[in-house]
């Protein structure tokens, strides 16, 4: 891919940077997650706060690395609904996971590196997993996608 000329970007670091912003949305979100959930659904909420917390801290590295500027977290982000039940914890962690696969999804489509398209390969396959796991603990049905990522069509 072509550098864009106006702001020196390449569109692979602006989606790795679009990607950035979701993982620290979710980083941020499982918080939200974890108060509402039970003692025995807190493990799940801190071990997906912990993968989401890795591949963020990975990314800021590699934008670094390129000389990109990795985009900062909010100072906090509106929650979609009101989590006030377990169930309402484990719908927004489907929104979560669901907004990560897209913003990896979209690097996907942009990679001109094959490093690039690894890493979001590698970090596509536990998001859906969690995913699956968040779905059936809200209730949703189905709890699979056959194409994680993409729009429902």
């Amino acid at each position: 891919m072509a550098d864009d000329e106006t702001t020196g970007t390449s569109a692979e670091d602006a989606a790795l940077n679009a990607a950035l912003a979701a993982e620290h949305a979710a980083v941020w979100g499982y918080g939200a997650v974890g108060a509402a959930l039970g003692a025995d659904g807190r493990a799940a909420a801190a071990a997906a706060e912990a993968g989401h917390r890795e591949v963020r801290d990975r990314l800021i590295t590699l934008l670094d690395g390129r000389g990109a500027e990795p985009v900062l977290p909010e100072a906090g982000y509106e929650l979609p609904f009101p989590v006030l039940s377990p169930v309402d914890a484990a719908a927004l962690a489907v929104v979560l996971e669901e907004g990560v696969t897209a913003a990896w999804v979209r690097v996907l489509d942009q990679a001109a590196e094959r490093t690039t398209r690894a890493l979001a390969v590698e970090v596509l396959g536990p998001a859906e997993v969690r995913a699956v796991g968040w779905r059936e603990a809200a209730g949703r049905t189905p709890v699979t996608s056959a194409l994680p990522g993409l729009p429902a069509t």
